[in-house]
């Protein structure tokens, strides 16, 4: 669903956008949705958690299985 809204800009950079929707032969209008929508995604994807791989020395399981007598406070420090 598109929502209409007011814009307010410099006048050099409104410039350069009519002249690029001129060049493109596509409304102001059409333009600035592009370069939203194109923002907006951007900004969405920044957004995703990141889920991060590594590889350790030895990994959380084999300290603690290799080290149970140790007390919990230094059981994963090998």
């Amino acid at each position: 669903m598109t929502e209409r809204t007011t814009l307010a800009a410099e006048k050099d950079d409104l410039d350069t956008l009519r002249a690029e929707a001129r060049r493109r032969g596509v409304s102001l209008a059409r333009l600035l949705r592009e370069i939203v929508s194109e923002r907006a995604k951007h900004l969405r994807e920044r957004r995703r958690p990141r889920i991060g791989v590594a590889r350790g020395g030895g990994g959380v399981a084999r300290a603690s299985s290799t080290h149970e007598d140790r007390p919990a406070a230094t059981r994963y420090r090998t």
